[in-house]
């Protein structure tokens, strides 16, 4: 059993997946491919420098949600007379038919239990009859035998004073009694049935469910639907000046939108620079030594969510070869790469303790393998870096090494990981190096890497 454990308290998986992006960020094995949509180019511009274009982006969203509204409401609210007209008189028969219905709060649960009553009244007249025959009215009733047996027992009180708590307690009995028959008779006398009555009820109720399946399930959402509809009804009888109102509405929020969507764009275009500035330096550091690396903006013809915005990294990584988008020459060694300076950035940004990198040496090997170990080692000297790999150059630079082993049986796979001593490390290292075969010399080449990385992290 796994037990998720923040501060010492167990959570449940789900608010460890709610924190968890607080604490860390991970890259998993497939999320170079991210790169390839211009779309999150933007994502990630706006992430670098959250602080300033966040506000920004969330005056944006807000307008849009308004200028989307209002759009739709144009759009559908856009009539000939003949059409007004008739929406007009179905309102006002609606309106008609509700206020003549003349409904009460919890008028139907009242009705219910009447209609309840009355659909069983002659069932309870016959068993209500069938007690007070029982304990008042038929030969040998219970008021009866208790009245004869309270006087039998009082002649006792005279012989022995310890039946007097007795006779105290049958003549309570016998006032009960007394108390509870005249209730029912007067329970009886009430319980008339009435057919005109039952009728009344059962059509009562109809009329309400009718309205309710209509227009509300519920006499609160009958009231609900009226307001809405008077609503409506005073737009279609001053529908000129309402559709005037909308339109200038929608004008000065379009307007709205526009400087928003303006500002935005300002204030991305001031975070481009910085940004690309820190991302070249980082490819620098990651054997992209002739690179070069823009962020691009064109202007949608329409609005969005997020602006007018679209951004596109351009980038060339040799010389003389001209600058074209990311996503149309980038290898997968050369995403990893990249998004590893992204990431490097980005966490620095916005302060993250912790980076995994699942397999970030996808595609890489030799000299640029060796870049991206000491690039990740650089990190690592402010934050925590956990990272996945199968290239001996970028584990040779971890400080504490973990194996992870898969094992399995014919119902189940188990993973477990292990942490290694300095000995165990080296013996790793070795494997990764030859393969399946370690031998003398490959065991000194691995300590040989391990003592250089120990000394290049100093």
């Amino acid at each position: 059993r796994i037990l998720n454990k923040i501060n010492d308290n167990s959570v449940t998986r789900a608010r460890l997946k709610e924190i968890a992006p607080l604490l860390l960020d991970l890259s998993g094995q497939h999320e170079n491919q991210l790169l390839l949509n211009p779309v999150n180019h933007r994502e990630i511009l706006d992430s670098y420098a959250a602080e300033e274009i966040q506000p920004a982006r969330e005056k944006v969203q807000s307008l849009y949600l308004q200028y989307s509204r209002l759009k739709r409401e144009l759009s559908e609210k856009a009539m000939g007379e003949d059409e007004r007209l008739r929406e007009l008189e179905f309102i006002q028969y609606e309106i008609r038919e509700i206020e003549q219905a003349n409904l009460r709060d919890g008028e139907d649960e009242e009705l219910e239990e009447q209609y309840t009553v009355l659909s069983h009244a002659m069932e309870i007249l016959e068993d209500a009859g069938s007690v007070q025959e029982m304990t008042s009215a038929g030969q040998n009733n219970a008021a009866d035998l208790i009245g004869r047996s309270a006087a039998r027992l009082s002649s006792l009180e005279t012989l022995d004073p310890n039946a007097a708590d007795l006779i105290e307690q049958l003549s309570t009995i016998d006032s009960l009694l007394n108390d509870f028959n005249r209730d029912l008779a007067t329970y009886i006398d009430a319980m008339e049935y009435d057919s005109d009555s039952l009728s009344q009820v059962e059509e009562r109720l109809d009329q309400i469910n009718h309205m309710k399946a209509r227009y509300g399930g519920s006499i609160p959402g009958i009231r609900a639907y009226y307001k809405d509809i008077l609503e409506k009804q005073d737009k279609l009888l001053h529908y000129e000046e309402y559709l005037s109102d909308l339109n200038r509405q929608f004008e000065k929020v379009s307007g709205d939108l526009e400087r928003a969507s303006e500002d935005l764009t300002t204030l991305r275009k001031k975070a481009a620079k910085p940004l690309v500035e820190a991302i070249k330096t980082a490819l620098i550091d990651l054997n992209f030594p002739d690179v070069a690396f823009e962020l691009s903006f064109d202007r949608t013809d329409h609005f969005t969510a997020q602006g007018r915005d679209e951004v596109c990294f351009m980038i060339s990584t040799n010389p003389g070869q001209a600058m074209r988008p990311l996503h149309e020459i980038a290898s997968g060694g050369e995403l990893s790469r990249i998004m590893l300076a992204i990431k490097s950035i980005l966490a620095d940004e916005e302060q993250i303790e912790t980076l995994i990198f699942d397999e970030i040496d996808t595609g890489i090997s030799g000299r640029t393998a060796q870049k991206v170990s000491e690039k990740l080692s650089r990190i690592a000297r402010s934050r925590q870096v956990i990272a996945i790999t199968h290239l001996p150059q970028i584990a040779a630079m971890a400080d504490a090494h973990y194996l992870i082993e898969k094992t399995s049986d014919d119902t189940k796979t188990i993973s477990n990981i292990y942490p290694l001593d300095e000995e165990e490390s080296v013996v790793e290292l070795a494997r990764m190096l030859s393969g399946a075969k370690v031998t003398d010399a490959v065991l000194e080449n691995a300590r040989e890497m391990k003592a250089l990385a120990d000394i290049q992290k100093k």
